[in-house]
């Protein structure tokens, strides 16, 4: 009883007490209230009761009783940190018990060494004591130690094994009545799912278990602070902050444990520090440090302290005293041999040196890049960008593009773990500061091929979302799991000040096989001939092509012109101005969807003209009249580049990267020819396009009305040659995986794409805003279109703007025709574009749309 109800069972063991039992139902009646003590109260309190029935169970001369209270004795010895006196314990209640009891005895050392990072000896504990517990029809402990047997199991990287034994603990949950059990059973296949990589499957679990615990009445704190991660490594900051916020209101509500509420406050703070709410940050972190100051949880306090200084950097505010609080923070990060010392350290140099502060940045950077030689990815990163910075104060230009390189080459060996929030957004932002050092260098140098080379690097670094799926090789995705799950009970180990050796060397050895088959992998799948260099570059492009890759140095747009076997720079406007002229477009070709509008026809072409000059500048007499792919920063790719003058009339893709067009360029369109016709409900037109569509393309699949559910549509969109889709959408500019596409049973997920073995070889989207992108971190290029192009889909036409629907069908269909005449998508497009109607709303229509990729 004491998992079911347990203050129920709590209060009726001090009844049995206080009517004077004999030993064995007294040592029964001490045992269940050391449980509560152990899980829900004071460990002292705990180990007093449990002694208590230890020794009951002897006077009672019963070695079962004995056995059983000696197992449940060990482990709250191993929980207290006295880990020999607890196995000790557990070992002597394994040669005092017999059978039935033996077998839960074995169960609760199992759990012990799982908790010590004894992976292999809990494994063979568990494994003796369920057919035992099977075999007696003993349904609550078969189940408990199955669920156990799942954990180990995604300790050591088997997760189907995993998946399977936590399927069966739930089945049999479900034939009793441990409503707690069968909820916590559901939480931990949620977090399993998390540790795998599958976020929207954590999510859903996560989900079904707070429902499950709501049922019961029992507070969901631990979940919320769990889901909060989730929702984090998913790029749902917003979400986590309200998810947090909403927890801390209940728990106010319920004068709950001030533990609890500085934790949720310290989750909130990483939330809102990564939704860009600094303001936010800093009240929830100031609070949380204020709280675990209290509590004297200095690991906690520490913690929350750094969290609370990034945000004020972030906040704007910067002092020497400011300096001094973050070197205080970083020594005592580095006494609890937190992986955040070396980042902390790092901090104080930038703020030291942003002050001038000489002297003391370059003390703070030395104590930073002692990490660059070994430890965890973000600290190895972390010095080497430290190591940078050193450089750059010498003077040293090589000096500056070695440690840059050095430390791109961290990021690269262990993106596959950047699965936690903190660790990726951390990773992007000294990712994108080794970028700028080396672009910077490279600059100086006036070294164009450098400067490309060094934009593509970081550019194929984050050029993909927060994986929300697991890898698709197994021996890859074991290790992942493992990894992540052990590195989760090593941070909750340092947080109680009991760091388990085990645990971390077990860590360091699954970073080496991660990081391994991460090369070979990465090695098998580009091979050195497809590794992206300028040379090969301009080899693709020939004497026609011209490719236009944007950088941004200090505000000021730079960009290289690639084609006719040579890289060329030129300095453009200043970013700021070229945004601003850009939304003032985006306002104009608004208005001229609507009909009407005209009189603002020569606005929006003269503000093209400005976008022209402050993007282009010289560049644009250069360009020739061969076709242009277009490779802008995040920050840009809402212009509408047919807008320029300069592009106006001429064959014009975009891309998120050079090497990403390249790929497209490579990839090879599916055998058998196929098309597929979908469109969604309420669309102002009826998506008008699609029946004339039809009759265009002979035998095509189309999906409209209840055929254009989501199954359904994933199971024809599969290698399609082709598919147009005329849907409204829904942008998540937080995290666009989960951008959607509106079809008639729900939402269609752009992360559902992941599921298919091959995305359509080109997609055409003819609905408002498909073409939208985020900057989430750094220079990250997320969105609808980019993450349909590394699924297999080779060209996107999509808009980046409102428009007018009826206008669009007429475009659509002058562009079927030209596709069916054998054009690529930009040249259909253009001819598209010339073939509709001179007027204002025609034509803004037209500059609306983008080809993307190289099909």
């Amino acid at each position: 009883m004491v998992f079911a109800a347990p203050n129920e069972a709590r209060a009726r063991a001090e009844e049995v007490l206080d009517a004077d039992p004999p030993p064995l139902d007294a040592s029964v009646a001490h045992q269940v209230i050391g449980v509560w003590q152990r899980d829900w109260g004071d460990m002292r309190l705990a180990l007093s009761h449990l002694r208590r029935a230890r020794d009951l169970a002897a006077r009672a001369d019963s070695s079962d009783r004995e056995a059983d209270v000696l197992a449940t004795l060990g482990v709250a010895l191993v929980h207290e940190g006295r880990t020999e006196q607890g196995l000790v314990a557990l070992e002597q209640g394994v040669a005092r018990g017999t059978g039935h009891t033996r077998a839960r005895v074995l169960f609760r050392r199992a759990y012990a060494w799982w908790v010590l990072g004894h992976h292999r000896e809990a494994l063979e504990d568990v494994r003796r004591a369920i057919p035992v517990l099977r075999q007696a029809d003993d349904v609550i402990w078969t189940a408990r130690a199955l669920t156990l047997r799942a954990t180990v199991h995604l300790a050591l990287g088997a997760v189907e094994r995993a998946d399977a034994d936590f399927t069966a603990a739930e089945a049999l949950w479900d034939t009793t009545g441990q409503e707690h059990d069968k909820a916590d059973a559901v939480e931990s296949r949620g977090l399993a799912a998390f540790r795998s990589g599958d976020i929207p499957a954590a999510l859903r679990l996560l989900d079904e278990a707070e429902e499950r615990y709501a049922k019961l009445g029992t507070p969901t704190f631990m979940l919320n602070i769990r889901r909060c991660e989730v929702l984090m490594a998913a790029g749902l900051a917003p979400e986590a902050l309200a998810e947090a916020d909403a927890a801390i209101a209940v728990l106010d509500g319920i004068s709950g444990q001030p533990t609890r509420k500085a934790e949720l406050l310290l989750a909130a703070a990483r939330a809102a520090r990564r939704a860009g709410d600094a303001h936010t940050a800093i009240a929830r972190a100031d609070l949380a440090v204020r709280l675990f100051a209290g509590q004297r949880r200095t690991w906690w306090e520490t913690h929350a302290r750094l969290v609370l200084i990034e945000a004020r950097v972030a906040a704007g505010r910067s002092s020497g005293r400011l300096v001094a609080d973050t070197a205080a923070v970083a020594d005592r990060l580095a006494l609890f041999g937190a992986p955040a010392a070396p980042e902390a350290s790092l901090l104080a140099a930038r703020i030291a040196l942003g002050l001038g502060l000489t002297a003391d940045a370059e003390r703070h950077l030395a104590v930073a890049a002692r990490s660059r030689r070994s430890g965890p990815p973000l600290a190895r990163m972390t010095g080497w960008a430290a190591k940078a910075l050193q450089a750059r104060a010498a003077g040293s230009g090589e000096g500056v593009l070695d440690a840059c390189r050095r430390g791109m080459d961290a990021l690269d060996d262990y993106r596959a773990v950047l699965g936690a929030s903190e660790l990726r957004a951390t990773a992007i932002a000294q990712g994108a500061e080794l970028a700028a050092l080396a672009q910077q260098a490279s600059l100086d140098s006036d070294n164009p091929h450098s400067l490309l080379e060094w934009s593509e690097r970081w550019r194929a670094t984050v050029l993909s979302a927060p994986p929300i799926r697991p890898p698709a090789d197994p021996e890859l995705q074991s290790h992942l799991t493992a990894f992540r799950e052990i590195a989760a009970r090593a941070e909750a180990a340092r947080m109680e000040a009991r760091p388990v050796p085990t645990l971390e060397r077990e860590q360091r050895r699954l970073l080496r096989e991660i990081r391994s088959r991460t090369r070979e992998l990465r090695a098998d799948t580009l091979g050195d001939g497809h590794r992206f260099t300028p040379d090969r570059l301009l080899s693709e492009l020939g004497d026609n092509t011209y490719l236009v890759e944007f950088l941004v140095l200090d505000g000021r747009i730079q960009l290289l012109l690639c084609g006719q076997g040579r890289v060329r720079r030129y300095e453009a406007g200043l970013l700021a101005e070229a945004e601003t002229e850009a939304e003032h477009v985006q306002t104009g070709l608004r208005r001229l969807a609507h009909p009407g509008a005209e009189a603002r026809l020569p606005v929006v072409e003269a503000a093209g003209r400005r976008l022209e000059e402050l993007l282009l500048g010289p560049a644009a007499a250069q360009l020739g009249d061969g076709p242009v792919v277009v490779v802008p920063p995040a920050r840009l790719h809402r212009v509408p580049w047919a807008l320029l003058p300069s592009l106006r009339e001429r064959v014009l893709s975009v891309s998120a990267s050079a090497s990403s067009w390249l790929r497209a360029r490579e990839t090879e369109p599916p055998p058998a020819v196929r098309h597929v016709l979908v469109r969604g409900p309420g669309l102002a037109t009826g998506g008008a396009e699609v029946p004339h569509l039809a009759g265009q393309y002979g035998g095509a699949v189309v999906l409209e009305h209840a055929d254009a559910r989501v199954p359904r549509v994933l199971e024809e969109l599969d290698g399609a040659a082709l598919a147009h889709i005329a849907a409204h959408s829904t942008y998540r500019a937080d995290s666009p995986l989960f951008s959607s596409l509106r079809m008639a049973d729900g939402p269609l997920i752009i992360h559902d794409f992941e599921r298919l073995d091959r995305s359509p070889y080109q997609i055409i989207l003819s609905c408002s805003d498909t073409a939208r992108f985020a900057s989430v971190g750094a220079d990250e290029l997320l969105g609808l279109v980019t993450a349909l192009l590394p699924l297999g889909t080779a060209g996107v036409v999509a808009c980046t703007a409102p428009v007018n629907d009826a206008a669009v069908v007429p475009l659509m269909l002058t562009l079927h025709k030209a596709l069916s005449e054998g054009l690529s998508l930009a040249e259909a497009l253009r001819d598209a574009r010339a073939a509709q109607p001179g007027d204002a709303l025609h034509q803004a229509t037209g500059w609306a749309f983008s080809a993307f990729g190289a099909a």
